[in-house]
């Protein structure tokens, strides 16, 4: 699912351009990089591109609001702070200066509560009918996730 691929990248130490938040409450996401990175565009592509199906920043940015994200707003203090919330590598790489710095936040995405996953649903109209009426909408973890 979405929010688990998202979950993965997050987490990788080989993904430079999605990040933790100071927090471990939130995402940052650098578009250029990320394009280069995970959707294969422009130089130095990886051509990974097959991750996401497409190669269009804004069709990524519709599916985290489809799945209940919230952008906000990147602050410089905010972002600077920024890395994993862990320790970071001894060769303290913060080249994020490629593209335009997006900040996502969702309730249940957390750097501590992979548990949480499940909370996340695609806001399909059943979906959205049920949280409008104050019901839990939840889906499976993978088995080899749980």
């Amino acid at each position: 699912t979405f929010p688990m691929k998202l979950w993965l990248l997050v987490n990788s130490p080989c993904v430079h351009s999605v990040r933790w938040d100071a927090r471990g409450e939130g995402l940052f996401i650098d578009q250029g990089l990320f394009e280069q990175e995970l959707l294969g565009v422009g130089p130095g592509a990886a051509g990974e591109e097959e991750f996401f199906k497409t190669k269009n920043f804004g069709s990524i940015v519709r599916q985290l609001n489809l799945y209940g994200f919230h952008k906000l707003t990147v602050s410089p203090a905010s972002s600077a702070a920024g890395s994993r919330p862990t320790s970071s590598t001894g060769g303290g790489d913060t080249r994020y200066s490629d593209g335009p710095l997006h900040h996502f936040w969702n309730p249940h995405f957390r750097y501590d509560r992979p548990d949480l996953l499940v909370k996340i649903k695609r806001l399909t109209k059943a979906n959205k009918e049920k949280l409008d009426a104050g019901l839990e909408v939840t889906s499976r973890l993978p088995d080899d996730f749980q």
